[in-house]
């Protein structure tokens, strides 16, 4: 399945501004009806790339490297994964150490289990939980937010420590390792927003809508998927 005018096939792009060693790359969106799916899109378009956009796990599977949207709630998320087999698509990118970069919604459902509408069994990749926010504090988080960065990490090239990031969420995810834990968020207490484990990075703010601290990191992730080439 594609997205707009896209092929169901990998399209094969060469970064605009990454060293590829003469290689060409695909960089597979996972389309699985998430609503921040055209933003993310647009932003990469915007840095030259010309992403595949597909719910096709044969194309996830083929892809140098992936980004995992996500907007919605994590039962009917994890439901349409298994569904189409994204799910295990998803688990053998990581496993194979292939750069992924998860959004939101998307890095919740990483972790083993989610308290959202009960308990939801997730992909288990990160062994963790995801809470709801305490009810003594505004529910959603929503808008602008400071992320303070843990750790020198390429992903945050470029960008201040303590830059402004656009957040949508209500449940927050708390990784067992917290050393997995990148970038931390002010909100009534440290909450995680930023998980990194090898080649994979997962944030829980929108870099799609962050003005140019976004659009930043995701060139970031451009460079860093293009220099395993």
């Amino acid at each position: 399945m594609a997205y707009g005018a896209c092929e169901p096939h990998a399209v094969y792009l060469e970064w605009a501004g990454v060293e590829t060693g003469g290689k060409r790359q695909v960089l597979a969106v996972i389309n699985y009806g998430a609503g921040n799916l055209r933003s993310v899109t647009n932003a990469l378009t915007r840095l030259g790339c010309r992403p595949t956009i597909t719910a096709d796990p044969r194309d996830i599977l083929r892809a140098d490297s992936v980004v995992f949207p996500g907007v919605g709630a994590a039962a009917d998320t994890m439901r349409h994964l298994a569904r189409s087999g994204l799910d295990d698509a998803i688990r053998a990118v990581i496993q194979e150490g292939r750069p992924l970069l998860a959004v939101c919604l998307g890095m919740q459902v990483l972790l083993s289990i989610s308290e959202e509408n009960g308990l939801s069994e997730c992909l288990g990749v990160i062994p963790g939980r995801v809470k709801r926010l305490p009810a003594d504090l505004k529910v959603p988080h929503m808008g602008w937010n400071q992320v303070k960065q843990l750790t020198g990490h390429p992903i945050f090239d470029g960008i201040p420590d303590e830059s402004d990031f656009y957040f949508v969420h209500s449940y927050y995810a708390e990784p067992e390792d917290s050393g997995l834990v990148a970038g931390i968020t002010e909100y009534g207490f440290p909450i995680c927003s930023v998980i990194i484990k090898d080649n994979l990075v997962a944030t829980q703010f929108h870099p799609e809508k962050s003005g140019e601290s976004g659009l930043m990191m995701y060139e970031n992730y451009l460079r860093m998927a293009g220099s395993r080439v």
